[in-house]
């Protein structure tokens, strides 16, 4: 099971999160990019673009932040992060 953890925050509170869960056969990148946009669906956000330092902080660390930067849109939080939590 391929489970991810989003959570945004404002001012270092986390304002809300969810758990995404896919235990589909794709592979580990569909599945960031299926469990990312489950998540901007639900908190009806538009799709961040994945930056260079982005995608380096999510290989080193299975985490990402996505900020102001990543969104063409204006956001109402300081930051989203996702996580995964559990892989195949």
């Amino acid at each position: 099971m391929f489970r991810l953890w989003a959570r945004t925050f404002k001012d270092n509170h986390m304002v809300q999160d969810a758990c995404i869960e896919n235990g589909s056969q794709d592979t580990r990148t569909h599945k960031v990019f299926q469990a990312l946009e489950e998540v901007c669906y639900r908190f009806d956000l538009g799709q961040p673009v994945w930056l260079d330092k982005t995608i380096s902080d999510f290989k080193r660390h299975r985490r990402a932040r996505f900020t102001q930067d990543n969104f063409i849109e204006g956001i109402d939080f300081d930051y989203l992060e996702i996580q995964v939590i559990e892989e195949d």
